[in-house]
C-alpha cells in the first residue's frame, strides 16, 4: 500500500511500514512544517492514505466535508515506538482492504474503521 505519513508519525512506524513493503511518503522528509490542508492535499494528489496522529484531520473530513482517500489516526500514546510500529503494521496487514476511503482510528485496545460515503 501507499501512504503519506504526517510529520507527527514516529520514524520507527515509517521504517516498519517501508520494511513491510509499503511505500511511505514522509512529510518530515519532504516538506516539514506544511499545514494540515497541504498534508491532506498531498495525500489526495498521490491518491494514498494519510497516516497521522493529529485529531484535527477528523474535523477537516467530517465537519468541513473535505475529500480524502483515507485517513488512519494513530492514538497510541504511552507505548514504545516498537509497540506502536507493531500495532500499526498489524492493522494495515489485517485490514488493508477496509482502509481506503475510510476514517480509521487505532488506539490501545480499539480499532474503529468508518467508511466514508
Amino acid at each position: 500500500m501507499k501512504f503519506v505519513a504526517d510529520e507527527n508519525i514516529d520514524l520507527p512506524i515509517i521504517a516498519r511500514l517501508r520494511n513491510d513493503g509499503h511505500e511511505v511518503y514522509a512529510v518530515v522528509e519532504m516538506s516539514a512544517g506544511i499545514s494540515d490542508n497541504e498534508v491532506l492535499k498531498q495525500a489526495n494528489q498521490r491518491g494514498v492514505i494519510l497516516l497521522t496522529g493529529d485529531k484535527d484531520f477528523g474535523e477537516l473530513v467530517h465537519r468541513d466535508k473535505r475529500y480524502t482517500c483515507g485517513i488512519v489516526l494513530i492514538r497510541l500514546a504511552g507505548l514504545s515506538n516498537n509497540q506502536k510500529a507493531q500495532i500499526v503494521a498489524n492493522v494495515i496487514r489485517n485490514h488493508s482492504s477496509e482502509l481506503e476511503n475510510a476514517f480509521t482510528v487505532i488506539s490501545h485496545h480499539n480499532l474503529r474503521i468508518r467508511p466514508r460515503i
